[in-house]
């Protein structure tokens, strides 16, 4: 696979952005983006898929401990709903339970301090979720 692979975090007040290599081998924290109404987020998301040319938008899908699709799963689904119908990128969701919490923990561990990680944690959730993405892919070739 080669060219870029965008990752999001959906959350209720952030999405994490996180971008892969031009080699589609490493992920990398983006940016976060504060969410103000669908159609800005959404004008956003495509911008950075013209700028950066990316091929896949790989999405967090926040399943239930229990595998189960939940209300926050739908809650993504709206916003994925709303990009797929002004992107020609394929959108892949990618089972993202505990992400935010070993983010969290990545944060912690590297002396960031609370309020600071508040600030970076979706970001940082998004890089994991593109990496693991992106590691899967390379193991099923």
């Amino acid at each position: 696979m080669s060219g870029r692979v965008m990752a999001l975090d959906v959350g209720d007040k952030r999405i994490g952005v996180a971008l892969s290599d031009p080699s589609g081998m490493l992920a990398s924290g983006l940016k976060t983006v504060h969410r103000t109404h669908l159609k800005d987020d959404i004008a956003e998301f495509v911008a950075l898929i013209a700028e950066h040319e990316v091929h896949t938008v790989v999405v967090g899908w926040p399943l239930e401990t229990s595998g189960r699709v939940g209300r926050q799963a739908r809650r993504v689904q709206r916003v994925t709903d709303a990009l797929a119908e002004v992107t020609d990128a394929p959108i892949v969701f990618w089972d993202e339970r505990f992400t935010s919490v070993q983010a969290e923990r990545v944060l912690i561990q590297g002396g960031v301090r609370r309020a600071d990680r508040r600030q970076v944690v979706d970001k940082v959730a998004a890089t994991l979720i593109l990496q693991s993405w992106l590691d899967r892919q390379a193991h099923a070739d």
